[in-house]
């Protein structure tokens, strides 16, 4: 089968660039951004622009009306506020009796400890008397705050949820970690240093400034090249449009299944995240387990690509990549799988052929991706009305949502770790974290079309169209339901962007086989999970299409533990799938005359 004419076309070879596929330019998106004529409406959505900078993209008056409906519904519960009296007496109580020696050594977090996941305090240098009784009242604080934006009879949860956020990240910067004079390993490090540390810092801080000013990347995120260091697994780009270049990888093994492996990353991340260094590259450990793989790479868009919609995003790359597939691989079934929102895109597109084409794909994979958004973790924090015009506002002045907005957004959802830490460790111990491949990736971000990210806040977050039945495809609607290929589904254990519970909800739309697996780790580190790396563990278990609902409390009592990454699970799943192997083929671009476009990685991961 040949891509659609309004997809991919054979062009002739250009004069330095030899095509496989390559399609025509799209001929204008469905979506048009609101009209100037309008002066009033011009004015303000100027205006939100231009306030949107100071405030980093939050909306004011979301925030205002949180804490407004906070304060109010707090003032009028008397029973609440004398329980945070006597929490706050009992607090001081207790931490007050903890000074008091009781044993010939100081005994440490006798009142209250660190959360396993935060890591501010995990030094055994924080259990020396003073800082210990100063990191116990900190998170004493933090603790009652806590408790005064929650439980409160009346109040919105997502407005508890909001202020109980603004005010963990007021909180967060003045943690005592953040201090020179509070924090024993900058102290230690001054006494180890003579002050050196702060030299070190400064000089940090200085590099850093430069950087920015310059609007290129931190030193420290520039270690690892692409197409050098990362993405470095052999291939050829077989198939371009102005939205998606399709990279085939070359076979290692002599004999492959005949079904191909379409990869769909998310545009929100540049698709290497599954290609970082040898050891711990998925593709590469896919094709050395003898699977033919294609991965989608998406274009780095700017305002010019203002108009283009989420449907475009189906149309011009799912659609598009499973389309030239099909006329390199002509009657092949196709193993289809998705991350993160490239999941959510895959399942929109994989229940429209479901409908029309059900032996297209041969099986569905999501790798933290969520079809339903109704739990859809902190990232709602940000999805109200109010919320999202603001950034259709912000978005429609600069015609995308840039880099600076969208690696913000996640260094507030994770403000320790990305942000206070970074901080701490570069600027007052005066040291740089070693370089890794992540963290670099990570350091890689892209930008987002104006519609397209209005229409997957708004149909997919904020009306949750997908997962009700009223999200269309091509003026038909898309159910899930009609999801009956089988399909291997994976969350991770402390995923702050697709919560586990959340992609595990695909078990009650999709009539299918599902294979759920649920890795340690976070969104990426636990997708990322090589084979003989130290630390991982999953738990799987299967049900058939008409066997009884599992909730997912139930779900993770009965699945079996295991040692180890989900990697060998997922590869012998395929293979359950998977036809007999046939003798191997170099990709398709190899034995043309006019020879590929590009070799892998590609021309539209470099784009900045």
């Amino acid at each position: 089968m040949s891509p659609p004419a309004s997809v991919g076309r054979l062009p002739a070879a250009s004069n330095s660039e030899q095509v496989l596929l390559e399609a025509p330019p799209h001929e204008g998106a469905r979506a048009v951004p609101p009209s100037d004529s309008d002066a009033a409406d011009a004015i303000d959505r100027s205006f939100h622009a231009a306030l949107a900078r100071l405030t980093g993209g939050v909306s004011p008056a979301a925030l205002a009306l949180a804490f407004a409906d906070w304060q109010l519904h707090l003032l009028a519960s008397p029973g609440k506020q004398a329980s945070l009296a006597g929490q706050a007496m009992q607090n001081a109580f207790q931490f007050v009796d903890s000074m008091v020696p009781r044993h010939a050594t100081f005994q440490p977090w006798t009142v209250t400890r660190p959360l396993e996941n935060d890591r501010r305090f995990s030094s055994s240098d924080w259990e020396l008397p003073s800082f210990n009784l100063s990191a116990q009242a900190f998170l004493l604080t933090e603790q009652w705050w806590h408790s005064a934006t929650t439980g409160i009879h009346g109040l919105s949860r997502s407005n508890a949820a909001i202020v109980d956020f603004a005010l963990r990240q007021c909180l967060d910067t003045v943690a005592p970690t953040n201090f020179a004079i509070g924090n024993p390993e900058v102290l230690r490090k001054i006494m180890e240093t003579g002050g050196g540390n702060f030299v070190y810092g400064l000089h940090n801080w200085i590099e850093d400034w430069q950087a920015v000013l310059a609007g290129s990347k931190l030193r420290s995120d520039q270690k690892f090249v692409v197409g050098k260091d990362v993405a470095v697994t052999p291939g050829k780009v077989v198939y371009r449009n102005e939205l998606i270049e399709l990279i085939q990888y070359s076979p290692t093994t002599p004999t492959v299944r005949p079904e191909p492996v379409l990869i769909v990353p998310a545009w929100i991340m540049k698709y290497y995240i599954l290609d970082l260094s040898e050891r711990n590259s998925l593709v590469r450990f896919l094709v050395e387990n003898g699977f033919t793989v294609f991965m989608i790479s998406w274009k780095n868009p700017t305002s010019e690509y203002r108009n283009f919609s989420l449907e475009d995003y189906r149309e011009l790359g799912v659609d598009a990549a499973i389309a030239a597939i099909n006329s390199l691989r002509p009657g092949q079934a196709i193993h289809a799988a998705g991350y993160c929102l490239g999941g959510t895109l895959l399942s929109i597109a994989a229940a429209r052929l479901g409908r029309e084409r059900p032996d297209c794909l041969r099986t569905v994979t999501l790798l933290a991706a969520q079809t339903d958004f109704t739990e859809a973790g902190e990232l709602t924090l940000f999805i109200n009305e109010s919320q999202v015009a603001f950034l259709e506002d912000m978005m429609w002045r600069q015609g995308v949502l840039g880099t600076a907005q969208m690696a913000g957004a996640f260094q507030m959802l994770r403000t320790n770790d990305l942000l206070w830490s970074r901080v701490v460790r570069d600027y007052l111990v005066g040291e740089r974290a070693v370089p890794s491949d992540l963290m670099s990736w990570n350091a890689d971000a892209t930008r987002m079309p104006y519609q397209m990210h209005s229409d997957y806040l708004r149909r997919l977050f904020l009306d949750n169209d997908l997962a009700e039945g009223r999200y269309q495809a091509d003026g038909k609607p898309v159910a899930l339901s009609d999801l009956h290929m089988p399909m291997f589904v994976v969350g991770t254990l402390r995923d702050h962007v697709s919560p586990w519970k959340s992609t595990y909800k695909i078990n009650l739309l999709a009539h299918a086989d599902i294979t759920f697996v649920l890795a340690s780790g976070g969104h990426n580190a636990g997708i990322v999970a090589p084979p003989g790396e130290q630390g991982h563990s999953y738990q799987v278990l299967s049900k058939k299409a008409q066997d009884p609902y599992l909730g997912a409390d139930e779900w993770i009592e009965r699945a079996p533990s295991h040692e180890g990454s989900w990697w060998t699970e997922w590869t012998r799943f395929l293979a359950v799938h998977s036809g007999q192997p046939v003798p191997a083929l170099l990709p398709a671009s190899a034995q043309r005359e006019d020879g590929p476009l590009a070799d892998a990685p590609g021309a539209y991961v470099l784009e900045q």
